[in-house]
């Protein structure tokens, strides 16, 4: 069993914010592959279905970001998952938007979602870092991460989501740069080629 988990805040005046990138993935990803009704369980909501014809629960803590780690190790040690089959989307600062990097373990980057989830579960989970973008000064990060996307951003927020759900079965299956591939192909197809930011590096 593959446990993907999306990272968010749950309620409607967090719904459209950046910071619940992971929560729009995995809605898309549900309808998608028609899992069922989402249901209160593991301090989250979760639906439970197959990904090309990989067994899949999908988990949306809603202890709020800085508690994630809480709903997320519930899940892992009910169905007694190992670290490689936990799978969680969130927002990345650090990434240019419509940018996308597969990681398993690494830092946190000061990420309150994650930095909830290594503590409780260990480090080594599998990262689907989503680039929103940074807006340029730190002091304005909170505020950034927990604003809406931009009405200019939707369409490639829009096309990113998309692209996740319709190949999320290559990433259920194990096969993570075959995924990235796809999402970076469909983006760019619409003319949402993300730019290398300065300094960045290929494996960041």
């Amino acid at each position: 069993m593959r446990l993907f988990v999306g990272l968010g805040n749950p309620g409607a005046q967090y719904s459209g914010n950046r910071h619940n990138i992971g929560f729009m993935a995995i809605d898309a990803i549900a309808a998608r592959w028609n899992f069922p009704s989402w249901r209160a369980r593991f301090h989250g909501e979760t639906t439970e279905g197959e990904i090309g014809g990989v067994k899949t629960l999908l988990l949306k803590p809603k202890t709020y970001m800085n508690e994630s780690g809480r709903s997320v190790s519930d899940a892992a040690r009910f169905f007694k998952l190992a670290l490689s089959d936990i799978i969680v989307f969130h927002d990345e600062l650090d990434l240019a938007p419509a940018k996308i990097r597969i990681k398993a373990g690494g830092g946190n980057a000061g990420h309150n979602g994650l930095r909830s989830i290594s503590p409780a579960i260990g480090n080594d989970y599998t990262r689907v870092r989503l680039g929103i973008g940074h807006p340029g000064d730190k002091n304005i990060v909170h505020s950034y991460v927990l604003s809406d996307f931009a009405k200019s951003e939707r369409d490639w927020v829009s096309c990113l989501i998309d692209a996740m759900a319709t190949n999320a079965d290559l990433l259920a299956k194990g096969d993570e740069t075959g995924f990235q591939n796809k999402v970076h192909t469909a983006l760019e197809a619409k003319g949402f080629k993300a730019p290398k930011r300065p300094g960045e590096r290929e494996e960041d």
